[in-house]
């Protein structure tokens, strides 16, 4: 059995865009708009030499509303691939009103790169940005790490962390509850 990292990706590995000077992060648009986290590389580094598979789970129902092309989310997650030492990219395409089981904050995408990698849940972890994502992690039976961000405050989750590189100490201590 192996452990695993399971990150979403607008707001923990590229910086979500605000529109209309509202206080709510969405996925870039545009190629242009898509930009990685500086320094991303080294804490995620980090974690893959400390044996952890490294998965992205992120909704993008941009695509069901027609505001985007997959094509597009797909240039961006092989730009993450190049990038960084993630294994694999799942993506959920529709919106909340599709009811499927893999948006978040359902554990859908979770669940099935764990069957598939052959990982073991409880020692692995979730790091996101918002509620979707912790309540993705927790019911697929991760430890959850949430990003401190100004737009999520109030989530409940196992560890608060300003940074990835604070996310990457709780999980190589061993933290878990």
């Amino acid at each position: 059995m192996n452990a695993a990292i399971f990150l979403d990706r607008d707001g923990v590995i590229n910086q979500p865009i605000f529109r209309n000077g509202l206080n709510k992060p969405i996925a870039p648009w545009s190629m242009e708009e898509f930009k990685l986290y500086e320094g991303i590389e080294k804490p995620l580094q980090e974690l893959a030499d400390n044996k952890y598979y490294l998965f992205v789970v992120t909704n993008q129902p941009d695509i069901a509303k027609g505001i985007i092309d997959s094509s597009l989310v797909e240039k961006m997650n092989e730009i993450i691939m190049l990038t960084l030492p993630v294994v694999e990219i799942a993506y959920c395409p529709h919106g909340d009103h599709h009811g499927c089981n893999c948006r978040k904050p359902k554990p859908g995408m979770i669940l099935e790169l764990a069957e598939k990698w052959n990982v073991k849940l409880k020692e692995s972890f979730l790091i996101g940005d918002g509620w979707k994502d912790i309540k993705a992690g927790k019911s697929a039976g991760c430890k959850t790490i949430l990003l401190d961000r100004n737009y999520n405050k109030g989530v409940s989750t196992d560890y608060h962390v300003k940074s990835l590189a604070e996310a990457v100490k709780i999980v190589k201590g061993g933290n878990a509850l």
